[in-house]
């Protein structure tokens, strides 16, 4: 018995967890899947004559589990007064008699495709009628 892990970016839900754990579990030599959405991380313990790693990397790389998470981050500078294009902050709401952020929130334009990318969930398929 071998067993290898695999950190991935993309596993931040437990419907992830479920997802990979289905994939890896219906390949051949496959013995035990230990996934985490906590730690983003996978631990497949497999039968080395039966599977390799290269396959259950690959199996894991096909369904979108192994690219990076690409998302926005802060600079870490103060919000209030800055005009800066390009900069990712949040919405804050900052009052002139104290001069503090008291409220924040997100403002993220539609862009037509999910907010979050989500391997493993492909678009909706409108059924037979």
């Amino acid at each position: 018995m071998a067993t290898i892990r695999f950190d991935l970016p993309f596993l931040y839900g437990d419907h992830h967890v479920l997802e990979v754990r289905r994939l890896l579990s219906e390949m051949p030599g496959v013995l035990e899947v230990y996934a985490s959405s906590c730690f983003q991380l996978v631990e497949v313990s497999y039968d080395p004559t039966l599977v390799d790693a290269d396959a259950i990397e690959s199996t894991l790389s096909q369904a979108g589990y192994l690219q990076d998470l690409m998302l926005p981050t802060e600079k870490g500078l103060p919000a209030y007064g800055i005009d800066e294009p390009g900069t990712f902050l949040r919405h804050t709401a900052a009052y002139t008699p104290v001069k503090q952020v008291v409220s924040f929130a997100q403002r993220v334009p539609y862009s037509g495709a999910p907010l979050w990318p989500c391997p493993g969930i492909g678009l909706l398929q409108k059924g037979d009628e």
